[in-house]
């Protein structure tokens, strides 16, 4: 038995650093994902695809670890990275972009991230896990987003 979980965050914000270091920390997916909390591993498998291993976390007597994989692509002209899930790579498929605007004196970011995360617990639990799950993803990302702006010097 199993539970599905959907997160779906949108978020933005502006940092003083430059277009182009905002770009190319954010394209360069080893180097972003240093910021990212929690990571316990981040593996290349080549063609633009890395596949996150997330540290464990627990919930009473379970134990939970978010697995996935997803394909990058970068495109500086448009101001953009995207990700797409890769299926048959761990418990979850997550997607999502980076939008980079320059605004001379500072860049705007938009983040978007959906996820679909599947559990191994029965579907009785679904009403006390999925909040909590929930809410340690966003707070994932919103320490990442912390972590990113003060990498950038601060926000705009």
């Amino acid at each position: 038995m199993a539970i599905n979980v959907s997160i779906d965050l949108g978020y933005e914000f502006a940092v003083k650093a430059n277009y182009q270091t905002v770009f190319d920390t954010l394209s360069d997916v080893p180097a972003s994902a240093s910021h990212f909390p929690k990571v316990d591993r981040l593996v290349d498998l080549g063609g633009g695809v890395y596949r996150w291993e997330m540290a464990k976390i627990g919930l009473a007597q379970v134990n939970l670890q978010t697995v996935y994989a997803s394909k990058y692509v970068s495109n500086q002209a448009k101001g953009s990275v995207v990700w797409t899930p890769v299926s048959g790579e761990g418990n979850a498929l997550v997607s999502g972009s980076w939008k980079i605007v320059d605004k001379k004196k500072s860049t705007h970011l938009e983040l978007r991230i959906q996820g679909e995360l599947t559990l191994p617990l029965p579907g009785l639990m679904k009403m006390m896990v999925a909040p909590v799950v929930e809410g340690e993803f966003e707070k994932m990302v919103e320490q990442y987003i912390d972590n990113l702006t003060k990498h950038f010097g601060g926000e705009a």
